[in-house]
C-alpha cells in the first residue's frame, strides 16, 4: 500500500473518528445499495441503514487484521462482513419465527481469502469506484467558491452550454471557462488524493485511468466525471430516492 493508504488504515486502526467517518461516507451508500439488493424486499430501509452501521462496528473491531497481501481489495472485505451481518439478521428471524434461539456465527479471516471476492460482482466494485470518485468531488465542492463550483455543475454536471451558464448565473462567458478551469483542477488533485488514499491495490489504483480520468484532454476528463456523477446520483436515489448525500 502507498502512504497516503498505509495512513488511513492506521487512522483506523487508532480508532480515529474523522477516519471512520469518512470511510462511512464513502462506502455507506454503495453498502446500503447492495444490502437492499440482497434483502430482496424481505428487509426495509431501516434495518438496512442498521445493518450498515453494524457492519461498520464489526469492521472496527477487526480492522487489525485486514491484509491486502492475501489477496481481497478493502471493499470486498467489507461486504463480505456485510453479507456475515445480514445472514445473523435473517438467521434470528428465522429462529424466530420457529419460535428458537440462534447463536450469531463467528467472524474470522476467512472473509480476507480469495474466496471473498465471489460475493462482490463487477457492479458492485464499479459502485466502489464511482463512490471514491464522488468523494472527491464533494470535497472540491466544500472546498471551492460556490460560483465556481456552481459554474462547473451546470455546466458538466447539468450539460448547460457555456453561454446559457453565463446568462444564468449574470456572468461574462470568459469567466465561465475561468471557474471551469480552477474547478477542473482542484478535481484532478482531490482525484488523485482520494484515489491514492483508499485504493487498497494495484488494481484499484489503476481504475482512475481505465474511467478516462487521467485524460488530458478537458472535454474528455468532463465527460468520464459526468457520467460517474450521473450514475452515482442514480444509486443514491434508487436507494432512498432523494438523490442526495
Amino acid at each position: 500500500m502507498n502512504a497516503l493508504t498505509t495512513n488511513f488504515v492506521k487512522r483506523l486502526r487508532d480508532g480515529d473518528d474523522a477516519a471512520w467517518y469518512e470511510l462511512w461516507q464513502i462506502f455507506g451508500p454503495v453498502l446500503h445499495h447492495q444490502l437492499t439488493k440482497w434483502g430482496r424486499g424481505q428487509i426495509g430501509q431501516e434495518t438496512v441503514r442498521d445493518l450498515s452501521q453494524e457492519t461498520l462496528a464489526a469492521l472496527s473491531k477487526s480492522i487489525d487484521r485486514y491484509d491486502p497481501s492475501r489477496g481481497a481489495r478493502f471493499s470486498t472485505w467489507l461486504l463480505s462482513i456485510g453479507r456475515h451481518v445480514l445472514g445473523d439478521e435473517m438467521d434470528r428471524r428465522n429462529a424466530l419465527k420457529r419460535g428458537g434461539g440462534t447463536r450469531a456465527a463467528s467472524l474470522d479471516e476467512s472473509f480476507m481469502g480469495r474466496a471473498a471476492a465471489a460475493e462482490a460482482d463487477a457492479e458492485y466494485e464499479r459502485s466502489v469506484f464511482r463512490a471514491k470518485v464522488y468523494a472527491a468531488i464533494r470535497r472540491v465542492e466544500q472546498e471551492s467558491d460556490f460560483l465556481a463550483f456552481q459554474v462547473y455543475r451546470m455546466r458538466v454536471f447539468d450539460g448547460i452550454s457555456g453561454k446559457g451558464v453565463a446568462e444564468q448565473l449574470g456572468i461574462s462567458e470568459p469567466t465561465v471557462s475561468r471557474h471551469l478551469q480552477k474547478i477542473r483542477i482542484a478535481l484532478r488533485t482531490h482525484l488523485s488524493e482520494v484515489m491514492a488514499t483508499y485504493s487498497f491495490t494495484e488494481e484499484e489504483a489503476r481504475e482512475a485511468e481505465e474511467a478516462g480520468l487521467s485524460r488530458e484532454d478537458d472535454t474528455l476528463f468532463d465527460d468520464a466525471l459526468a457520467d460517474i456523477h450521473h450514475q452515482q446520483m442514480q444509486l443514491k436515489i434508487d436507494g432512498d430516492g432523494t438523490g442526495r448525500f
